[in-house]
């Protein structure tokens, strides 16, 4: 590998660790992601052979990687052991500090699918194709779910607090 490509793969750090906080919600797992993302990327780079942008490359590896756990973890959860939740992470104390829980709270309330597209778009920058390569799915599933994304987190933000508990209308009914 050259060094050109090393940096290459370097100068995307920041981009994957800013997707895996958003897909864990957990520091710690986001940056053990970020690691074998790297680990997988540097030992497959052969495979790559400059066909795509190699951002969109190495995300995809994240993204399988990380659906990866996920089927794991429900497998643990089908055989008793329980998975581990992630904790939401403590925020400043400054009131935007607020706005940004809120914000992460909700968009973990999202279907992963709907969460993974509207952080690749819109936080990462991605272009619908390559949104679409890294999550193998036509461009007009990235556009379907980007829209119900986006009508889902607004709806969320607007009322974050009747989504966490449960509905009045049920408790008013005696």
């Amino acid at each position: 590998m050259r060094a050109e490509d090393e940096a290459r793969i370097v100068a995307c750090i920041p981009s994957l660790r800013r997707y895996a906080r958003g897909l864990t919600a957990d520091r710690e797992q986001a940056d053990d992601l970020v690691q074998d993302t790297l680990e997988r990327a540097w030992g497959r780079f052969s495979r790559w052979q400059r066909r795509g942008e190699l951002r969109a490359w190495m995300f995809g590896i994240m993204h399988n990687h990380f659906i990866d756990g996920l089927r794991a973890q429900r497998r643990q959860a089908e055989y008793g052991a329980e998975p581990e939740v992630p904790e939401i992470p403590v925020r400043a104390a400054q009131a935007d500090g607020l706005e940004l829980r809120d914000l992460d709270r909700c968009l973990q309330r999202l279907p992963a699918d709907l969460r993974e597209v509207l952080l690749l778009v819109a936080v990462e920058e991605f272009s619908y194709r390559d949104a679409a390569q890294v999550l193998d799915v036509p461009i007009g599933t990235v556009m379907s779910r980007l829209s119900r994304a986006r009508e889902r987190l607004a709806a969320l933000m607007a009322r974050p607090e009747e989504e966490a508990r449960p509905s009045s209308r049920l408790q008013s009914v005696k």
